[in-house]
């Protein structure tokens, strides 16, 4: 019995001595591995916009790595061609890289990274890089439609490629279009046209679609025959349509009808009121009621979100939503046109005794374009002169950019990438001078629409534009080839 115990106090022994050596060995082995690194080169697992279209939606990039990398060298060797400002951020083992400023338009971009060690890399010689790393994106096309007034072009709506210098006329001759709206994914444009048959009457208009294919396909979407239908607006995510309509039936029935997806439309009933607007939620609108902006929920008989009392015009919304231009109308006849954020602060930043007709955002929120006017007002005349402007919005400055005095029913439209301004305006008119006039030209002092209102005027509104890169009070519109209305940047 001894002799056992003895033996097996040996084989105890010895499996310990093993155990320590293994220990021994792997924790040599550890420290080894920790103090030369590892050998293997770190590497970008996913590029979030790898081969994709990037529209001005697209905010920023994500690159995955294999490993946590060293911040420092990241970001010190990551090289976008054409060049793209943007700021970094991290969570783990993803970069997120934030654009300052949308990406241009009409680019294919190049996204390098090369040099850049993973958190662990010693100083020593031996370190690994980064394997190279190439992506690619590209952005979409620079295209606008616009409502054409040539003499073929009358009314139809039409599609205008910047980059080709080519257009493409979308609707047939039988419908005058007066108003449209681009769908977020390009692909289908909402419009609102009558039937040439029966005389252009604007209480008659229908709301259609229209795809984009190689073969334009048109869909009634709101017929006219129990409900006139007036104003409409299409939501910023393309889900939901909003139409003020009259009834045809029953007297004075007059309000708000919403279209969600492919539901039959539906009364809002909510109270009579004027001009709205989808917010950028594309959840609710923003509703003139009495006399303030109510922010009415998409829901029949809902009660306002929110009544902003002061303000009469709901004029723009930021893109991020975070901000809106409204104009107040003062009671010793001014208007004074506000920033107002969703933070609650109402700040005016431009007060005048003409009129505020529009104002846009411009994509990083830094500059308000607007459409105003200047007032001469004598014994014998009250006139209105139109000027194209620009507010920046840290400083409140107003630069003048352009003089536009035969028109006040100009139309203007910013470039998803903030390249570009496009407008319509009147250069010249070809009418015939009535007896008693003058032998000049004759000017259109109602705007452009009077155009489809009247087919047999000549004015004729072109449209122009003005690049915003590097503009100044001096900056010269181009004019367009094109002669129409209402024009709209893609999104």
């Amino acid at each position: 019995m001894q002799s056992k115990k003895a033996n097996f106090g040996w084989f105890a022994q010895s499996i310990d001595r093993v155990a320590i050596a293994v220990i021994v060995v792997l924790s040599l082995l550890i420290a080894l591995l920790l103090w030369s690194g590892d050998r293997t080169a770190p590497l970008v697992r996913e590029f979030s916009w790898q081969n994709k279209e990037v529209g001005s939606t697209d905010t920023g990039f994500l690159l995955t790595f294999n490993r946590p990398m060293n911040h420092e060298s990241v970001e010190g060797n990551l090289k976008l061609t054409p060049q793209l400002p943007g700021k970094f951020s991290w969570a783990g083992r993803r970069m997120a890289y934030t654009l300052k400023a949308p990406a241009i338009y009409g680019k294919s971009y190049q996204v390098k990274l090369e040099n850049a060690y993973d958190r662990f890399a010693n100083e020593a010689s031996n370190r690994t890089p980064i394997q190279p790393f190439v992506g690619t994106f590209n952005t979409p096309k620079p295209v606008f439609a616009y409502i054409g007034t040539g003499d073929r072009e009358l009314g139809r709506l039409i599609v205008y490629d910047l980059t080709k210098q080519s257009k493409r006329i979308l609707t047939p001759t039988n419908l005058i279009v007066s108003d449209f709206r681009i769908y977020p994914d390009r692909q289908r444009i909402l419009f609102a046209a009558t039937e040439a048959s029966q005389g252009n009457d604007p209480l008659d208009q229908k709301l259609y679609t229209i795809s984009l294919q190689s073969k334009p396909d048109i869909k009634l979407i709101l017929d006219s025959k129990e409900y006139q239908n007036f104003k409409f607006d299409l939501s910023p995510d393309g889900s939901n349509i909003v139409v003020q309509r009259l009834s045809r039936l029953v007297p004075g029935q007059y309000g708000l009808w919403v279209i969600k997806g492919d539901l039959a439309p539906k009364p809002l009933k909510n109270q009579p009121g004027g001009d709205f607007m989808f917010t950028r939620d594309s959840t609710s609108v923003a509703f003139l009621q009495g006399e303030g902006v109510a922010i009415l929920p998409l829901e029949p008989q809902a009660k306002p979100l929110d009544f902003l009392p002061k303000f009469g015009t709901v004029l723009s919304f930021s893109r991020d939503g975070s901000q809106a231009a409204m104009v107040k109308f003062n009671k010793d006849y001014t208007k004074s046109l506000f920033r107002v954020t969703n933070q609650g602060t109402q700040e005016e930043i431009f007060k005048t005794n003409g009129s505020i007709l529009s104002a846009q955002f411009d994509p990083q929120t830094q500059n308000l374009y607007c459409l105003l006017t200047d007032v001469q007002n004598s014994k014998e005349i009250y006139r209105e002169i139109p000027y194209l402007a620009v507010i920046n919005l840290k400083s409140e400055n107003l630069t003048r950019l352009k003089e536009l005095p035969n028109q006040r029913n100009l139309h203007i439209s910013i470039a998803p990438d903030g390249q570009f301004l496009l407008f319509d305006q009147i250069t010249q008119t070809t009418n015939k001078p009535k007896v008693g006039k003058s032998k000049t030209s004759q000017t259109d002092t109602t705007g452009a629409q009077t155009l489809l209102e009247n087919p047999d005027d000549k004015i004729n509104p072109q449209l122009s534009l003005l690049s915003l890169k590097s503009l100044t009070a001096n900056s010269e519109a181009k004019l367009l080839p094109l002669f129409g209305l209402r024009p709209q940047w893609f999104p």
